[in-house]
């Protein structure tokens, strides 16, 4: 045998499906009709909850980064500012998870849509923690989770600690900006609310150094927000095209309550201040 060819004896399972679970992954599809576009339903919603994964990882790493920052000379700007940038890439990932959705016309959804029964994105614990680290808490979304202790234990933790904006926030205070205590010491289980001080905040970083890391952090954040943007709206366009205005899976607005979520502006002080700037 060739010393240049793969080794391809192994006792038991493969190295490679030891780290990735490959046969685990592709098994975990169970249709629950008999229109074979069900199968492309299924596997995009689960990749899309992988992608949900990742992105909440990095955007726990930024976070994390940002509250550390300077403590033991650690660098804590440049780690979020790279964790958010990957993130970028990870959105568009996301994002483009839509097409293979977006063609479908009502009568192709509606053969399996049946077999959704209750099952809504709504319920998604993993989407729901990505939305708490961009600031929109509440407290009633724990409710679809109450009997599941494990995924209820994770998003109660995420809706008590600081959202990512609110370290970033804090961040500023630190660096000197006049962030008010009120903002500073505000109750992290709610919805964030922006701020004047905060607005001033980054007319003030904008209106400085552009190659300032800070800038370059505000920049970041934009990029994650103009892709949280695109994500809600693909959604509501995909989701126009298969069904119109009729009621959601799991009796959700459906097209009115992503209507309203597309209107919204994730960080929105960073998007205002562009008009001082």
């Amino acid at each position: 045998m060739s010393h240049d060819a793969p080794n391809l004896d192994f006792e038991g399972s493969t190295p490679y499906e030891d780290y990735v679970k490959a046969d685990v992954l592709t098994h975990l599809q169970h249709t629950l009709s008999d229109d074979p576009g069900e199968m492309v339903f299924l596997v995009t919603t689960q990749v899309m909850e992988l992608w949900f994964t990742v992105i909440v990882h990095e955007w726990e790493t930024a976070a994390r980064a940002l509250r550390e920052d300077g403590a033991d000379g650690g660098d804590g700007v440049r780690v979020a500012t790279d964790a958010l940038k990957r993130s970028v890439r990870e959105l568009e990932a996301l994002n483009a998870s839509w097409p293979p959705l977006g063609q479908l016309t009502p009568a192709q959804f509606n053969s399996y849509r049946s077999a959704l029964g209750e099952g809504s994105g709504f319920q998604s614990a993993m989407y729901r923690r990505l939305e708490f680290l961009l600031g929109d808490k509440s407290a009633s979304m724990l409710v679809p989770h109450r009997g599941a202790p494990r995924v209820h234990a994770e998003l109660e933790k995420a809706l008590h600690e600081p959202c990512l904006y609110d370290e970033v926030v804090r961040l500023l205070a630190r660096r000197g900006y006049g962030i008010p205590d009120a903002v500073l010491g505000r109750d992290v289980t709610r919805k964030y609310e922006p701020a004047p001080e905060v607005e001033a905040a980054w007319t003030a970083v904008y209106s400085g150094d552009q190659n300032g890391e800070l800038a370059r952090l505000g920049e970041a954040l934009t990029d994650v927000a103009e892709l949280v943007w695109r994500w809600r709206n693909d959604h509501l366009v995909a989701t126009r095209r298969a069904m119109g205005s009729k009621t959601g899976t799991g009796g959700s607005a459906g097209v009115a309550w992503l209507e309203k979520r597309a209107r919204g502006n994730v960080f929105p002080e960073l998007w205002t201040a562009r008009s001082y700037v």
